[in-house]
């Protein structure tokens, strides 16, 4: 009688799993969006406290852009596009881009 022995090699996978990229929303400065209207922004799509959305806006109009939020593409684009309706439904130019991080 004789005994056959199968021998399995054990596959090792080195499978990465890549975090999506991030995504910054930038708001610009301009000389017409008023700082009130800014914070709302931050407040409403981005939701920040009523603090941190001052913090920001003081930085877009003491330096000539802040960093709104960090977010996937899709989230990031969806924000961006929500917050330039908003702003020119209102009547405001305001500049938004995105940066990737």
């Amino acid at each position: 009688m004789t005994t056959d022995v199968v021998v399995e090699k054990s596959t090792k996978t080195n499978d990465k799993v890549k975090l999506p990229k991030k995504y910054k929303i930038i708001f610009l400065n301009d000389d017409v969006t008023p700082v009130e209207f800014v914070i709302s922004l931050l407040m409403s799509i981005f939701r920040h406290p009523q603090n941190v959305a001052t913090e920001i806006t003081l930085k877009i109009h003491n330096e000539g852009s802040g960093v709104a939020g960090i977010y996937t593409y899709e989230i990031a684009e969806q924000k961006l596009i929500e917050s330039t309706s908003v702003s020119r439904a209102s009547g405001y130019p305001l500049v938004i881009k995105l940066e990737a991080e």
